[in-house]
């Protein structure tokens, strides 16, 4: 019998799992291509015959997402299996669409088909759309459970942009493991504020190597997951988290609903900053949706190492790309921290934008006055530093989780925002954790 030809559609992530767990020895099935969307220069590689496995010896080519029908009909696919987070629904079915109308079935894996079991105790840290304040809470899991002795490795949502063969399993202790595996700064990110508070973090491509490896080192695993997808492996605690400054996306985003509903714990975060009605919104669709839930309310209250650089000074805010870009969030830690402490003037980037930033404020028109830390290799990453230095401003907020002084040289005085998870009232992270531990003897 011919083996169904499928495309899986993705953003270097997801679609790789989906791959690895699902499809990579099923010998009735055949992955003809990968395309990718998203991520800049993710499309002319191949998904390299060493992770592809013996049915794959020339392993699998990636194309651009645009090609998506031609490819269909040129490569005779049979079925097409969305493999990419946080996009509104409307997206997806624009996506069956296309495929459908190319002849081809359209396909979303679950967690059945994709999820892998772990030796280990597993707390998943989810959220419903990226820049929800997933990681800032998997940074407090860690260093509450690490409080009480226990040994947490967590394992983050991949973010594959280079040699895929050497980024198989990536273990990061040190903050000179970045520059080993030559992170772009969106995994930087991710990455060093777990190292600089003494914990590991693995990342990578094939996640059941990883979680294997990770295993021997760990009492529990974190799942600190990626934009508003579901955990890779099979949870024993599910904890998402909410943001009622984008009320009315957790019921409307994919797969973040899915986080939503299959959640043991909700945190609703930026209740500092959202507005009542909004918070409320957010509420009446968790009791809707998941009405067993345990809701927890929290903060993102900011902090600045140097406020009086802000304060009567036109200032330009450098943000977390992703949350700016398809988070599609207005504004960021850096916006909120420059308006609290009075800043004369938020400077518009966008006159003195180079490269691929301007690129990215094409792709994303409504990006707005603030600066996106794009940074997906080398090239955006000088564009990066040249488009800070060029503009007309005082000072530089820097409102990402990382050190950029140490990433870029830049040529004016930086503030650092610095932001943590802060629970208001009961429960707690502590309830939950009390009842998880005692639940696991750990």
């Amino acid at each position: 019998m011919a083996r169904r030809r499928i495309i899986i559609i993705g953003a270097a992530g997801r679609d790789f799992h989906n791959f690895n767990t699902h499809y990579r020895n099923d010998p009735n099935a055949e992955v003809v291509a990968f395309t990718a969307a998203q991520i800049p220069d993710i499309a002319g590689r191949k998904y390299p015959a060493e992770l592809a496995g013996p049915l794959y010896p020339q392993g699998i080519p990636i194309f651009a997402e645009s090609d998506l029908p031609s490819l269909i009909q040129d490569l005779n696919v049979d079925e097409c299996v969305f493999a990419y987070s946080d996009v509104p629904y409307a997206h997806v079915m624009k996506m069956s669409a296309i495929v459908n109308a190319a002849g081809a079935s359209f396909t979303l894996l679950g967690p059945k088909d994709t999820q892998i079991k772990s030796t280990k105790p597993v707390i998943a840290v989810c959220a419903v759309r990226t820049g929800s304040g997933k990681s800032q809470t998997s940074r407090k899991i860690v260093q509450m459970l690490m409080a009480r002795g226990l040994k947490v490795v967590a394992i983050r949502h991949p973010m594959p942009y280079g040699d895929l063969v050497k980024q198989k399993v990536q273990r990061y202790a040190t903050v000179a493991d970045l520059a080993k595996y030559e992170c772009t700064i969106e995994e930087m990110e991710e990455y060093e504020p777990h190292v600089v508070r003494g914990n590991v973090i693995y990342a990578g491509v094939d996640y059941e190597a990883i979680l294997r490896q990770a295993e021997q080192e760990a009492d529990v695993i974190l799942w600190d997951g990626g934009n508003n997808d579901f955990s890779f492996y099979v949870p024993d605690l599910t904890i998402t988290v909410a943001d009622p400054l984008r009320a009315g996306n957790e019921v409307s985003f994919y797969p973040g609903e899915v986080s939503l509903r299959t959640a043991d714990v909700i945190v609703i975060n930026k209740i500092d900053s959202a507005s009542p009605e909004n918070v409320q919104l957010v509420r009446e669709n968790i009791s809707r949706v998941n009405p067993n839930a345990m809701v927890i309310d929290a903060a993102s209250p900011i902090n600045v190492d140097k406020p009086e650089l802000i304060k009567g000074k036109r200032v330009l805010c450098v943000e977390d790309g992703p949350t700016l870009t398809h988070g599609m969030m207005k504004l960021g830690a850096a916006v909120v921290a420059a308006r609290k402490f009075q800043a004369a003037e938020l400077v518009d980037p966008r006159p003195y934008v180079v490269g691929k930033l301007a690129d990215t404020f094409r792709t994303y028109p409504n990006i707005g006055t603030l600066l996106p830390a794009m940074g997906y290799g080398e090239e955006q990453i000088h564009d990066l530093e040249q488009t800070i230095n060029r503009t007309d401003c005082d000072t530089v907020v820097i409102g990402t989780p990382i050190d950029l002084n140490r990433v870029i040289k830049i040529n004016k005085p930086t503030v650092k925002v610095g932001y943590e998870l802060q629970e208001i009232g009961k429960p707690d992270l502590v309830d939950v954790l009390d009842a998880f531990c005692k639940k696991y003897n750990l």
